[in-house]
């Protein structure tokens, strides 16, 4: 092993290195047959563990020159890894494909929905959206959502007050969409407008205020799949109502039985705050706010991106009656969440006074992130 050679232990070979590596147990060598195919194999090691996984043992052997040219082929390169989606707005733009229509003001879901409706969303979205469900669902695993809350939950990277947050998301910038030239602060206050407008509670004006700070981890380096996209129970089956789910079969809970069961790890009934849910923004953003708000507004921070729930009537045997009960809430704020973005700019100097008043009737000056 070379001066600079990592070490170390993985469970498990990736499918995509697994023609290009040589094991034994839990160890992965990379094979080279000179010092001049060093660079190469290293390379190999650095693509990889840029994606955030588990480091490896890197040891002499044999190589083949086109191991970097195959293994870059099949992964393109590590910035679409973590950036598969051209902006966050496509991954609302593919929800509003599936469901254009407004909810019925009753709160309605469809759990009718067939699976040939889910391939044809599937067979029709664009490559980067198929892209980051496929990350999306090869890495939400139930290890992975344990290891990012010990990560991130004990908020202890910035100290911000609410507008502040909001600031600090408007650096979120996506020069790629040049038809986006909307700020990340302006579509807050449009859901928010829109919710007020509507002549909802001041609680539920704030919420659409809110509901998105969790996307500043983003600005912490995290993958878009690890901060946006539908959510899902991890340790359990996965439901069928849950778009791109062939994609699943690349996940490493498929291989692990207790995980695959309907109920897997859990109780029915038990309620959705003993169920470990993919990780994102909405349970992130959940737990600096939780204290704060009430429990109608908790929920709709927490759940709604959980459409295979609040959209489709999935895993309501894992839900308590409690939770049934407030997911008409959860409910009632997509639409508010979907479908307010409009071409008219709010004013953000008129708007501020009210909703500073607002967030200091509810949160402190300063909140740990």
């Amino acid at each position: 092993m070379g001066r600079g050679w990592p070490s170390g232990r993985v469970r498990g070979i990736p499918a995509e290195l697994r023609p290009y590596t040589a094991a034994s147990a839990n160890h992965i060598r990379f094979q080279k047959h000179a010092t001049r195919n060093r660079i190469r194999a290293q390379s190999i090691w650095l693509v990889y563990t840029a994606l955030g996984r588990h480091p490896i043992s890197c040891q002499s052997g044999t190589s083949d020159l086109s191991v970097l040219k195959n293994f870059m082929a099949t992964q393109t390169n590590t910035t679409n890894l973590k950036t598969p989606l051209q902006n966050l707005e496509e991954w609302e733009d593919f929800l509003k494909e599936r469901y254009p229509e407004v909810p019925e003001k009753t709160g309605a879901f469809n759990p009718g929905k067939k699976k040939e409706e889910f391939r044809n969303y599937e067979a029709t979205a664009r490559p980067t959206v198929r892209e980051f469900y496929r990350l999306n669902h090869r890495y939400q695993t139930f290890d992975f959502v344990q290891s990012k809350k010990r990560e991130f939950l004990s908020l202890d990277r910035r100290k911000m007050g609410i507008w502040e947050a909001m600031e600090f998301l408007n650096t979120l910038v996506d020069d790629s969409d040049p038809d986006t030239d909307f700020s990340q602060l302006e579509h807050l206050l449009q859901t928010a407008e829109q919710i007020r407008k509507d002549r909802h509670p001041r609680w539920f004006i704030l919420t659409g205020l809110i509901h998105d700070l969790g996307k500043i981890l983003c600005l912490f380096g995290e993958p878009q799949w690890a901060v946006v996209g539908d959510t899902f129970p991890v340790g359990c089956a996965w439901s069928e109502q849950i778009v791109f789910h062939g994609f699943f079969a690349d996940n490493p809970d498929s291989r692990e039985p207790r995980y695959q069961t309907r109920l897997g790890v859990y109780e029915e009934g038990r309620g959705l705050d003993q169920v470990q849910i993919s990780w994102g923004h909405d349970e992130y953003l959940y737990q600096v706010v939780k204290d704060y708000l009430p429990e109608e507004a908790r929920y709709m921070v927490r759940y709604h991106s959980f459409y295979p729930a609040h959209r489709e009537g999935a895993y309501t045997y894992l839900m308590n009656d409690g939770d049934k009960a407030m997911f008409k809430w959860v409910r009632a704020f997509n639409p508010y969440d979907l479908y307010t973005k409009s071409h008219e700019r709010p004013n953000v100097s008129e708007l501020r006074p009210f909703y500073e008043e607002l967030i200091a009737e509810y949160f402190p000056a300063q909140l740990r992130w």
